[in-house]
């Protein structure tokens, strides 16, 4: 039986994963979650993986090595180890940027040095656009191309990314980076744009989009479901290369007010918005772009279209409002 091994499982995109994952292979896994900000238990029940045989869960802060006796329990070695636990909010990485290297960079190395010591088959590294930086109109960013973070969140993860190759190379760990972007989809974080937005248009309150400083053009981004990504990594892991870095992109660009206004409209609703500059909001940049060609040619794409997959977690998040 294969076996794998998740970090930051009961997160927004881990759960998905795990999701994903019980209904497409037969694979049993085990999820490693701390439960802060980030981690629900509650996203884990209502997809019925709390209850499901082939599930077990493990409480661990992995700013901590893992013990003797956790090691033990888990059991070793794992087809593969899927790490997504991170801490990911920019403006929280800005106000305490040594708690982003704990979660980030300590917490990555932390769980290399015990795939390097119990091995396993693969190790994927979940990663971000943001590692390289702010993206000029017509250019987006192939999978080995310079690194310029703007803010400690983007930093810490290039940080753990690094540490990933470097494990390749110094010791042999199999592990494999994705870069993807703005992901979304249900039981998302509150405080995320898409959520967020769902609950100002309900409630009729203002919607605040990041834009240039002269106001005049929103913020773009790639986004993409979370169902998406969690196929990706599928994918990158029976098809990827221990030692490649591989972008998950999705389907087209949409700048935030476009969005804004496409949620509004799903909902039947009317959009008070402003555009706020870029001043109030240092470390964000307004356009971020992968280039997906890589995992393209190797005949992966998204398996929904960015307006299906908006429309499904619109309505969704407005029948289980208790997400917001």
């Amino acid at each position: 039986m294969v076996k794998a091994l998740i970090t930051g499982g009961a997160g927004f995109i881990g759960h998905h994963v795990v999701e994903f994952l019980l209904d497409n292979t037969d694979w049993d896994l085990t999820l490693i979650d701390r439960l802060d900000i980030s981690g629900n238990l509650n996203r884990l029940a209502e997809i019925g993986a709390a209850k499901n045989p082939r599930v077990r869960f493990f409480y661990h802060n992995l700013r901590a090595a893992l013990s003797g006796q956790l090691i033990n329990q888990l059991g070793t070695p794992y087809d593969y180890i899927i790490h997504l636990a991170a801490a990911t909010h920019v403006d929280r990485s800005i106000q305490d940027p040594v708690s982003f290297v704990e979660d980030n960079v300590l917490a990555t190395c932390h769980l290399l040095n015990y795939a390097r010591d119990v091995g396993c088959g693969r190790l994927l590294y979940f990663s971000t656009d943001e590692v390289f930086g702010s993206a000029p109109a017509g250019v987006a960013y192939k999978e080995w191309d310079r690194y310029k973070s703007t803010n400690p969140y983007s930093a810490t993860k290039a940080g753990g990314e690094e540490l990933a190759i470097a494990f390749h190379n110094t010791y042999g760990v199999p592990a494999l980076i994705t870069h993807t972007m703005n992901v979304f989809g249900e039981r998302q974080h509150p405080e995320k744009y898409i959520p967020s937005t769902i609950r100002k248009v309900r409630d009729d309150e203002l919607v605040q989009i990041h834009s240039n400083p002269e106001r005049t053009r929103a913020g773009s981004r790639f986004y993409i479901h979370a169902k998406a990504v969690a196929d990706a990594v599928l994918f990158v892991l029976q098809h990827g290369r221990p030692g490649d870095k591989y972008n998950i992109v999705g389907e087209r660009e949409v700048d935030n007010e476009a969005l804004a206004k496409a949620i509004a409209f799903t909902m039947g609703k009317g959009l008070r918005y402003e555009l706020t500059g870029d001043g109030n909001r240092p470390g964000h940049d307004l356009r971020y772009a992968l280039d997906g060609s890589k995992l393209a040619r190797m005949g992966w794409r998204p398996p929904a279209t960015f307006r299906e997959a908006l429309f499904r977690t619109v309505t969704w998040t407005l029948e289980n409002p208790h997400w917001l």
